[in-house]
């Protein structure tokens, strides 16, 4: 499967009044298409300076960004986002408010087909009959399944999730990871999908990279393996369990909180070498996996 997103060796910093700060420092990811990449690691370590990245919505101070082959050095209709806050408009109804993207970029469009695209969404996760109803009017869950339905209406060839659920209630937003899930069946897309969440990371994720400390570098990349009609249940089986613990392990590494050593983490007994391959596989206990 060829590679949609292609990061190669990109640093970035920020200016300061104390001078640049570093966030990212020669970081190499590549995301094949259809695919759905987690990327987790410490708070300030560049995750969201990574969604831009790939936005066009900045540019590296060195490395590029490649997607679908072309590089991306400025802003493109191809990518759809969405955050933790919906970002809906009051002025405007939850249909209105989904259709805004293809008034940007399919002006062309009749007003029809951008009505029935936006419903068949909206029917997809479950808000028919809401359409007409302003965003206060609405559940946080609700604003953000919109948000997701707005994110996805013009068939993005990216869609980019910065912490979309990091403000809900532990059941409605394991509510939204099966809605993802569902979405993502009727809808292929490739995503990109920053959290906090390890649990999120799994459940979602095909693959789930590890950025080391600021500033970030690729650490460890976690090939999921689970089937994608995964439910909820599955994040309590023992194979998902020990990944859980992997990641908990390469987050602390990440966190300067357990020894490294030369090329990347150091394995305790029984786990995968660092992810330095890109193809660290998935752990299981048959497979004498973490704990």
């Amino acid at each position: 499967m060829p590679d949609l997103i292609d990061i190669r060796g990109v640093s970035h910093a920020y200016r300061t009044p104390a001078g640049p700060l570093p966030v990212l420092e020669d970081l190499n990811i590549s995301v094949p298409e259809a695919t759905f990449c987690a990327v987790v690691g410490p708070s300030g370590c560049g995750k969201s300076t990574l969604t831009r990245l790939v936005a066009g919505l900045m540019k590296p101070d060195r490395g590029e960004v490649w997607l679908h082959g072309e590089r991306v050095t400025s802003p493109r209709r191809t990518v759809g986002m969405a955050f933790q806050n919906p970002v809906l408009l009051e002025w405007r109804t939850i249909l209105e408010n989904v259709i805004l993207p293809l008034e940007i970029v399919a002006p062309r469009m009749p007003r029809k087909d951008r009505v029935e695209r936006a419903m068949a969404l909206l029917e997809m996760v479950g808000l028919r009959g809401f359409e007409a109803k302003r965003p206060s009017q609405l559940s946080g869950g609700m604003r953000q399944r919109a948000s997701l339905c707005r994110a996805i209406v013009h068939r993005p060839d990216v869609l980019i999730m910065d912490e979309p659920f990091g403000a809900l209630d532990n059941f409605t937003r394991e509510d939204l990871w099966q809605t993802m899930r569902d979405l993502r069946a009727a809808e292929p897309f490739t995503c990109v999908l920053i959290t906090h969440d390890l649990r999120e990371s799994v459940f979602l994720g095909d693959q789930v990279i590890v950025l080391s400390g600021r500033p970030a570098s690729t650490q460890f990349i976690l090939n999921v393996g689970l089937p994608a009609d995964r439910r909820i249940d599955v994040l309590y089986t023992p194979e998902a369990t020990d990944m859980l613990h992997l990641l908990r392990d390469q987050i602390r590494i990440a966190q300067g909180r357990e020894e490294t050593v030369a090329g990347g983490a150091a394995p305790r007994d029984g786990q995968a070498a660092p992810a330095r391959d890109r193809t660290s596989p998935a752990l299981s206990p048959r497979d004498g996996g973490a704990r």
